[in-house]
C-alpha cells in the first residue's frame, strides 16, 4: 500500500455505510501500469490556469480523495481542454524532429487517410493544442482538435463513428452491425488513443502506480475551469524512474479529475499538462453528436481505409507481428517494455569502408548515446520522460526510467 502522508484531517461528510462498495469501485483504477509512462508521454496538456485564489474546502485524506475519484461516474460533460506536451524530442540531423512524422495527418490526400484517427496522434506529441470535448454516456462522444482555420472532429453516435478533417475535406465513416459491440471489433466508442485526452483518463493510468512505491498526499486546494478542487500529489519513491511527481486537481463536488500535471525528475516545466479550461457537467445538446459530411467531402468507409493498398496491408501486418513480441518487466514506476525488433541495428562506424552500414551507424550515433554492457552494445534515445535502448542485435527496451535501468534490464535478459 502506498505511504499516504496524514497531512490533512478526514471529513466524515463524504462517507456513509456504502464505503466498502466504494473501495471495491476504487479498485478499478488498479489497471496494469505496463508502459504508463509511455502512454502518458504520448499526449500532454497545459500549464496551470489563472486562479482567483485557493478555495477554503473541508479537509480530506489522500485515501478518501482517491476513493472519491473512483466513486465518480461522470458520463455527461462538455467543455474545452488545453493540451501542452514538452517531451524534449531530439532534433534530426538537418533540422526537424521526430514529432514531424505525423503519417500525413494534415495532408491533402483524398483517400481518407488524413481523417484517420491514428494519423492524428503524432500531432499531439508536442506543442499546445485546444480540444473541445463532449460526452453523453457510452453511446455518444465527440472530440474536436481546433487548429488555425481548421478543425479535426471525431464523433461517435450510437452505431456510427465519423472522423472529419476540414483541412483536406476528408471523412472516414464506420458503422457497427446491429447488435454488435466493442468485443466484436466494431465501433461502439471513440478510438481509445483520441478518446483518452481528458484529465480523467490520464488520472486513471497514473493511479495504477499508487502502491508501496509511492508517496501520496493532499497538497492544498485550487480552482480549475472555475471549479473548486483538491490537489492530489503523487511522488514515486523509485530511484530509477524519470517521473518526478504527478498532480491531479480533483473536483471537490463530484470527484472528477479536472487537471493532470506530470513533472520530470530532471525539473523544469511539465512534460504532460492536461486541464479543462471550461467544463459543464450537464447533458450536452443532442445535436452535438450529429454529423453530415460537408458538400464535396471525400467519404471513405472504414473497411476501405483499413484495406488501403498492398503497402498499407504489409505495414499493418509488420506492426502487428512486432507488437506480438511485446513484454513488460518490472513493476510500477520501474516498468520497462521489451520488444524483439525485426533485425539487428546497424553497427556504429569504425575504420570501415564508409558503406551504408557505417552511414546508418553514424546516424544512430547522432541521435542517441552509445552504450555497452553484458548484453553487447546499442544506443539509448532519450526524451525528458521516456528513454529507449535499441541494442545492436535488434532488441528494444523502453520505459519512464533512466539509462542505467535500461542497460541493467538488457544485461539481466542476456
Amino acid at each position: 500500500m502506498a505511504r499516504i502522508r496524514p497531512t490533512q484531517v478526514e471529513d466524515d461528510g463524504f462517507w456513509d455505510e456504502e464505503r466498502p462498495a466504494r473501495r471495491t469501485k476504487a479498485a478499478r483504477y488498479a489497471v496494469p501500469v505496463a508502459v504508463a509512462g509511455i502512454a502518458a508521454a504520448t499526449i500532454g496538456l497545459v500549464p496551470a490556469l489563472a486562479s482567483s485564489g485557493d478555495p477554503d474546502l473541508p479537509k480530506i485524506s489522500a485515501e478518501r480523495l482517491i476513493s472519491k475519484m473512483a466513486a465518480s461516474d461522470t458520463e455527461r460533460l462538455s467543455g474545452s481542454v488545453k493540451i501542452t506536451t514538452d517531451l524534449g524530442l531530439p532534433s534530426l540531423p538537418g533540422g526537424g524532429s521526430f514529432s514531424d512524422f505525423g503519417g500525413g495527418a494534415g495532408g491533402e490526400g483524398g483517400d481518407g487517410s488524413s481523417a484517420a484517427p491514428e494519423n492524428k496522434l503524432m500531432e499531439l506529441v508536442s506543442g499546445s493544442h485546444t480540444l473541445r470535448v463532449a460526452a453523453d454516456g457510452p453511446e455518444r462522444q465527440r472530440v474536436s482538435i481546433i487548429e488555425n482555420a481548421a478543425e479535426y472532429s471525431l464523433i461517435h453516435n450510437g452505431d456510427e463513428t465519423w472522423a472529419y478533417d476540414s483541412k483536406s475535406n476528408a471523412v472516414v465513416h464506420s458503422t457497427a452491425p446491429e447488435g454488435a459491440g466493442a468485443k466484436d471489433g466494431h465501433p461502439r466508442e471513440l478510438p481509445k488513443d483520441l478518446k483518452d485526452v481528458t484529465p480523467q483518463q490520464f488520472a486513471k493510468q497514473v493511479l495504477a502506480s499508487v502502491d508501496d512505491t509511492t508517496d501520496v498526499s493532499v497538497d492544498g486546494t485550487t480552482r480549475v475551469a472555475g471549479r473548486d478542487a483538491y490537489e492530489l500529489l503523487i511522488e514515486p519513491k523509485s530511484d530509477d524512474t524519470t517521473v518526478g511527481s504527478v498532480r491531479i486537481a480533483v473536483d471537490a463536488d463530484n470527484g472528477t479529475p479536472l487537471k493532470f500535471t506530470l513533472t520530470p525528475k530532471s525539473g523544469g516545466k511539465a512534460v504532460v499538462d492536461v486541464a479543462f479550461t471550461k467544463v459543464d457537467f450537464g447533458k450536452p445538446a443532442a445535436g452535438t453528436f450529429d454529423f453530415t459530411p460537408p458538400k464535396g467531402a471525400k467519404v471513405t468507409e472504414e473497411g476501405d481505409h483499413r484495406r488501403g493498398g498492398k503497402d498499407g496491408m504489409k505495414d499493418s501486418k509488420d506492426a502487428q507481428e512486432a507488437l506480438s513480441g511485446l513484454n513488460v518487466i518490472g513493476e510500477g514506476w520501474d516498468s520497462i517494455a521489451t520488444l524483439d525488433g525485426p533485425g539487428g541495428a546497424p553497427a556504429s562506424p569504425g575504420k570501415g569502408d564508409g558503406g551504408p552500414g557505417q552511414d546508418a551507424g553514424g546516424f544512430l550515433d547522432s541521435l542517441g548515446k552509445k552504450v555497452t554492457g553484458d548484453f553487447g552494445s546499442g544506443h539509448v534515445f532519450s526524451t525528458r520522460l521516456v528513454n529507449a535502448l535499441l541494442t545492436d542485435d535488434g532488441k528494444v527496451y523502453v520505459g519512464a526510467v533512466d539509462k542505467d535501468a535500461l542497460v541493467a534490464a538488457a544485461n539481466k535478459a542476456k
